[in-house]
């Protein structure tokens, strides 16, 4: 069971800017010179695969687990994004990595993914998360990486779960294109107003809008 990371902030700096050079500079921007220094050695190990502090380690590995304590709580996410996309993780490796994080490191890992220039083969993270109920870590799910890669049925689910949920329409990346004249997805959206409706609850603000997102041609 993944733990929760309670003490994370209520609003997390993705790392949503255009490159990873543009997300160092601002991560480096924000924090104090032991830090960044910390951080630079950190991604010269993750680029030049240095091994760690035990056998089977690499010391990027290492400095993901500690990038909270060294960088902060704020930080935490943008600095793993920068140290896996150094160690030019692979599906293979993000995977690793994921499956062994605890929830914050696993929302890195679904961060980093737009950023790693991997194929589909990584699509299992994102279907991992979906099915949790930590509303970050669908949130994290629901990038760019799943915007071109997750299957129809999986997305539209996916923006089901974040209506129910609570995960603003504006956390999935790409909505606008994919919802774009799917018929599908206004059928399960208007079953799912129906639902709420004739049980007497409030149908989420967001449903309206990607339902008129579906009525637009593609």
């Amino acid at each position: 069971m993944v733990t929760p990371d309670p003490a994370a902030p209520a609003t997390d700096p993705a790392p949503a800017v255009a490159t990873v050079a543009a997300l160092r500079a601002s991560v480096e921007a924000g924090l104090a010179p032991e830090a960044r220094e910390w951080l630079a050695a950190a991604l010269a190990d993750a680029a030049a695969g240095t091994p760690g502090p035990s056998a089977g380690l690499l010391a990027w590995e290492a400095h993901f687990a500690a990038a909270r304590r060294r960088a902060g709580a704020g930080a935490a996410d943008a600095v793993r994004v920068l140290i896996l996309h150094a160690a030019r993780a692979d599906e293979q490796v993000a995977t690793r990595v994921y499956d062994r994080g605890d929830a914050a490191e696993r929302r890195a890992v679904l961060r980093a993914l737009p950023h790693l220039g991997l194929g589909p083969g990584a699509v299992p993270l994102i279907e991992d998360a979906l099915r949790t109920n930590d509303t970050r870590l669908v949130a994290a799910a629901l990038g760019p990486y799943a915007a071109e890669h997750l299957g129809d049925h999986a997305w539209r689910q996916a923006v089901l779960k974040c209506l129910f949920t609570g995960v603003p329409a504006d956390e999935i990346a790409g909505l606008a294109d994919r919802a774009a004249g799917d018929g599908e997805l206004a059928r399960m959206l208007d079953d799912y107003a129906r639902e709420r409706t004739a049980a007497g609850r409030a149908v989420p603000a967001d449903l309206d809008r990607i339902l008129a997102l579906t009525r637009k041609e593609v």
